[in-house]
């Protein structure tokens, strides 16, 4: 990643714009900052902006920028460390379509995940990370390695990036085929006793199970005496 004068001068070529004048743009409210500050339990910058307030900015960004000017701009807020900059990178990156779609979105996206320490900022790149992945499936492959993490967070994207996968009413056989890779990867991530991955996982199969009850039920019986007992209650009572 460029330093900060690096990504500065950058977003500077090709926003227009610098670093302050970008999180000036999103706002802020010190009173929010503080709760938030106690909420999260990260220490970094807050601002005190709501997500929708950073969406409606990040709304704005994603259509007046060209490609190229929303990546300088989402590496210098992300690299900003500020928490509302970090979620607003994210939601640069968010949109089904992005042309030309090759590896430098996903590229960014991807990196950041190692360096995600909470869910609120962790939830919004994986969300980033869904709609690269269902543009180009052949990026699973990248996932592979994430489920043997040692970092939390990582694990945990593995369930965030696929979760597009458990809402096809009537997948191709190619879906299906990507959606066992994922069934797969979550069993394995059924014996995390980390909060994170079971509550992830109990909204993975949930999910499954608006759409392909049998393959949510069978990853219970086979996979269920794995998981923390308060998680298997959960899925269990959300599976009906």
């Amino acid at each position: 990643m460029m330093d900060e004068h690096g990504t500065t001068d950058a977003l500077a070529d090709h926003a227009g714009m610098t670093l302050d004048d970008a999180l000036a743009t999103l706002g802020s409210d010190p009173a929010k900052a503080a709760e938030m500050a106690r909420h999260h339990k990260v220490d970094r910058a807050y601002l005190g902006v709501t997500p929708p307030a950073i969406e409606a900015v990040a709304k704005g960004w994603r259509e007046a920028l060209d490609l190229e000017a929303r990546l300088a701009l989402a590496a210098a807020l992300w690299a900003s460390d500020v928490h509302e900059g970090r979620i607003a990178a994210a939601k640069l990156l968010t949109q089904a379509r992005i042309r030309p779609d090759d590896s430098a979105a996903w590229d960014m996206i991807t990196a950041w995940v190692p360096a995600c320490d909470g869910a609120a900022i962790a939830d919004q790149v994986a969300i980033a990370g869904q709609k690269r992945l269902v543009a180009d499936p052949a990026r699973f492959d990248v996932l592979a390695d994430w489920v043997a993490s040692d970092h939390l967070w990582t694990k945990a994207a593995v369930l965030g990036f696929t979760l597009p996968w458990t809402k096809q009413t009537h997948p191709k056989p190619a879906d299906l085929a990507l959606r066992d890779r994922a069934l797969d990867w979550a069993g394995t991530l059924a014996g995390d006793p980390h909060k994170v991955i079971q509550t992830a996982l109990v909204s993975w199969l949930a999910s499954l199970a608006k759409h392909d009850p049998a393959s949510a039920s069978g990853f219970v019986d086979r996979h269920g005496a794995a998981m923390k007992s308060y998680a298997l209650k959960s899925a269990r009572h959300r599976l009906g």
